[in-house]
């Protein structure tokens, strides 16, 4: 289940996204959609890197039966400029960034693990028919 907060006037459909994710958990998950300067506000405040960046995972640090997963936090901005730099719809951003933070929840970290998470997201991108274009760009 998705529990979304849109702080934006964009509309993304979560019907993919919640399937992506009934296929990889049973839990409740919080999708929050802003703008750059309240994801550079959150990067600031818990990563110390005062820019926007595109996607933020916040997974719940105690995982108690009927908990929360976490909450993941999209740019909606990002998902505009990147959409149109590497040629795709914004849709297919939205879900590459679902999908990136999604993984993260679960415990994947691409910057210390040997692979798993971009094998993982190649996966999902592959099974769902999204551009590879997340692929190429975290492994750059």
């Amino acid at each position: 289940m998705i529990t979304l907060s849109n702080e934006t006037d964009r509309i993304f459909s979560t019907s993919l996204p919640q399937r992506i994710a009934t296929e990889l958990t049973d839990r409740e998950i919080e999708l929050i959609l802003c703008d750059d300067e309240a994801i550079r506000e959150l990067n600031l405040e818990h990563r110390g890197i005062d820019r926007p960046t595109d996607v933020l995972s916040f997974p719940l640090e105690e995982s108690l039966p009927g908990m929360p997963l976490g909450s993941i936090v999209i740019s909606v901005d990002r998902v505009e400029e990147m959409a149109r730099a590497l040629g795709h719809s914004p849709d297919e951003e939205f879900l590459l960034l679902f999908i990136h933070g999604l993984l993260h929840l679960l415990g994947y970290d691409h910057e210390t693990d040997e692979g798993e998470m971009r094998a993982k997201e190649a996966e999902l991108i592959r099974r769902y028919g999204l551009p590879e274009s997340l692929i190429i760009r975290t492994e750059a």
